[in-house]
């Protein structure tokens, strides 16, 4: 990088700092007039059913959509206040068909095991009828740590392009994806809940939650006449020293060169009764692994994907949910290979594919079932995947939950504020990072790896 270029990516920081900051603060001193998840109920008027399938985030329903496009500014005429702060808190049991050669944790045991997973706060809603949003952070019932999580801030106008109503929006958020108004991209994908005390593959896309928390990005989007989402946007690293003091690691994956671009466009229209969503979209990584920046080069990682969902609420009051997304990651791992003293195209080139879809049947919008499938594989490469017997990423399977949410048109017993889901979820494995049976090379097989778990989500 010459020095110029060096300057240039200092100054972009600091304004991606001083933004970030203004923006938080500007949430925090506005709660007179905001409000927060799961106050965004009280803020409308509206139930939690109104916003989500089956009246628990984070699956949006079509109303929901439009809501967060919005910018979060909806109020009902007489909420003039609404309390901004709320608390969400996730506690499982956990087992795996064959314990852990290790414990999964610190203070945990290699199966059977129970948890906090976490706890988080939220301060978010409306300002005005222009700026809204939510600021959450997140305690980690696992790893014993806060850390800031999901941020979303907007600022939004409603226009006229062709007589067609038209929404256009900006987003400053920490995680590509997380401003997404469909449950098909990586941040709010399925599944909704889960525990880090899981076995879960090795590989993934860098876009499927990879820069999540470590970067700090501005996208511009436009939402015509209901039908037509168009975005674009870029996402860079915040320095080192703010990253640790909001309990991120600034090394994994690494920092961000200059910045990357990112890219969406979504259809949505009625068909039979429901609505259907068809998508694409894209990102494109120059990444410093682990902040070295020694060798001159970066790793680039080039994501492009197709989305599609469908949803139906039935006059029985049932609902039908489908999401889908298909993910292709180029990998070209220039620095990777000069920090390990490899070289070639056998090194530096490789492949991921990622596919998932998940359908759901909620019985009167409380009581869900939702089957999801995942695979992700690619062609073996020794050099990225070395802990494999195959040197491939492969790893595929199913997972069922069954859930419960009892009070999601506002009439828990605590009050409106409160909300409830009870989950079991079972995942079985097909393939785990490479094969079937023995991918480790040592003798553990992918069922080993099969998972139960109950859960408990509260809202308040």
């Amino acid at each position: 990088m010459t020095p110029n270029s060096r300057f240039s990516h200092l100054k972009i920081s600091r304004r991606f700092k001083l933004f970030g900051l203004l923006a938080f603060a500007s949430a925090t001193l506005a709660a007179g007039s905001a409000a927060a998840v799961p106050s965004f109920a009280m803020q409308t008027d509206k139930p939690c059913q109104a916003c989500h399938v089956a009246g628990f985030g984070p699956q949006l329903t079509p109303y929901g959509r439009d809501f967060k496009l919005r910018g979060y500014t909806e109020r009902a005429a007489e909420k003039t206040f609404t309390l901004p702060f709320s608390i969400m808190a996730v506690a499982s049991y956990l087992q795996t068909q064959t314990k852990a050669p290790a414990p999964p944790a610190n203070g945990f045991s290699t199966n059977d095991n129970t948890a906090l997973d976490q706890v988080s706060l939220f301060v978010a809603g409306g300002l005005g009828s222009h700026l809204g949003g939510f600021v959450q952070t997140t305690y980690d019932g696992v790893g014993k740590t806060w850390t800031w999580d999901n941020l979303d801030l907007r600022a939004t106008t409603v226009v006229k392009i062709s007589n067609l109503d038209t929404v256009l929006g900006l987003s400053l958020n920490n995680s590509p994806t997380v401003q997404d108004a469909w449950n098909t991209l990586p941040a709010w994908g399925h599944p909704f809940t889960g525990s880090s005390l899981a076995p879960s593959p090795s590989a993934s896309p860098l876009l499927a939650g990879g820069l999540a928390q470590t970067t700090l990005g501005l996208t511009g989007y436009a939402w015509i006449d209901t039908t037509y989402y168009v975005e674009g946007g870029a996402y860079g690293s915040p320095n080192r020293t703010t990253l640790s003091r909001l309990g991120a690691d600034p090394t994994s994956p690494g920092s961000i060169e200059g910045l990357a671009p990112y890219g969406r466009v979504a259809y949505q229209t009625k068909l039979a009764g429901g609505n259907l969503e068809l998508g694409a979209f894209g990102m494109r990584t120059d990444i410093n692994p682990g902040l070295d920046r020694t060798t001159g080069q970066t790793d680039r990682y080039s994501d492009i994907g197709l989305d599609a969902s469908y949803q139906n609420a039935l006059d029985s009051g049932d609902v039908v949910s489908i999401d889908a997304r298909y993910l292709r990651e180029k990998q070209t791992l220039n620095a990777t290979c000069a920090l390990s003293s490899s070289s070639g195209a056998a090194c530096a080139d490789n492949r991921l594919n990622d596919f998932r879809v998940d359908a759901s049947y909620f019985w009167r919008d409380k009581i869900g079932a939702t089957l999801g499938v995942f695979n992700t594989w690619g062609p073996a490469n020794p050099f990225t995947y070395p802990d494999s017997r195959t040197f491939k990423p492969d790893s595929s399977g199913v997972m069922l939950q069954l859930d419960a949410t009892p009070w999601g048109e506002g009439k828990s017993p605590w009050g409106p504020r409160f909300n409830m889901r009870l989950g079991i979820q079972y995942t079985l494995y097909s393939r785990f990072d490479g094969a079937s049976r023995n991918f480790d090379g040592a003798g553990a097989n992918a069922s080993g790896n099969n998972t139960l778990r109950v859960f408990t989500w509260f809202a308040y």
